[in-house]
């Protein structure tokens, strides 16, 4: 996973100069408080992305309790949303150098006809988007350490696809470039700021490309196939030549 584990030194240094870490020890099961901010939360996205129709509750938590919650489609946005709520209750272990958030939760956004019912989430094809959104949150708690723009965190060393109908096997974390300005950032008076960032799945092959060229230079092959936030499980690889032509 490069950058992002402040406090220890890299296990090794991509050839873009990313460092990479390897999460090996986790920390040992704690019983977390319950939520802090969940009404807050929920306010949040009710007002900027639509009415919450269900939350997908944890039953067993680690360290911080991970809610998800569902947003259908709307004329204004027609995706479905899926938001984190939980993440944000304690700090991440950010680098001192540097100015970053410390708090944050996560977004994604998938197309209309993705199944969420009941039946449908016993299946992995269509439930690894939330399981992915959990791992993620409970990441930088469970690390010492800590997601902001740019990461990029494999599903497994080697990096193996999410589901067996997918070829996504990583993810990036960056802002949601399809939810209204205004969602970007929570402050709730006197307590925290609340960084809200969109995952974005990858095929591992995008993963290395990151790697030997950097953040940037991924995210032009991105924006020349016309990936965004929004997950398309039958995109290809945006790194991938055809013709000889990017």
């Amino acid at each position: 996973m490069p950058d992002a584990a402040p406090g220890k030194p890299a296990d090794s240094v991509s050839p873009s100069g990313n460092p990479i870490y390897r999460h090996d020890q986790p920390t040992p099961w704690t019983a977390p408080d319950g939520e802090e901010c969940i009404e807050e939360i929920s306010a949040h996205i009710e007002a900027h992305l639509g009415p919450v129709e269900t939350v997908y509750h944890e039953i067993i938590s680690d360290a911080v309790h991970i809610d998800v919650h569902f947003v259908k489609p709307t004329a204004a946005s027609p995706y479905i949303r899926l938001v984190t709520s939980g993440m944000s209750d304690l700090p991440m272990t950010t680098p001192a150098e540097v100015d970053v958030p410390q708090h944050a939760e996560l977004l994604m956004t998938l197309p209309p006809g993705w199944k969420l019912d009941d039946a449908s989430l016993k299946d992995e094809r269509w439930y690894w988007p939330i399981r992915v959104l959990k791992m993620l949150a409970r990441l930088p708690h469970k690390h010492a350490t800590w997601l902001g723009w740019g990461h990029t965190v494999p599903h497994g060393d080697p990096p193996q696809p999410y589901a067996d109908n997918v070829g996504f096997s990583g993810a990036i974390v960056l802002p949601s470039v399809s939810v209204p300005e205004a969602f970007h950032s929570l402050h709730i008076e006197g307590r925290k700021t609340i960084t809200f960032y969109a995952v974005v799945p990858l095929f591992e092959a995008e993963m290395n490309f990151k790697l030997r060229h950097g953040t940037d230079a991924l995210l032009e092959r991105l924006d020349k196939k016309r990936v965004s936030d929004v997950v398309n499980p039958a995109r290809t690889d945006a790194t991938k030549k055809f013709l000889g032509l990017w």
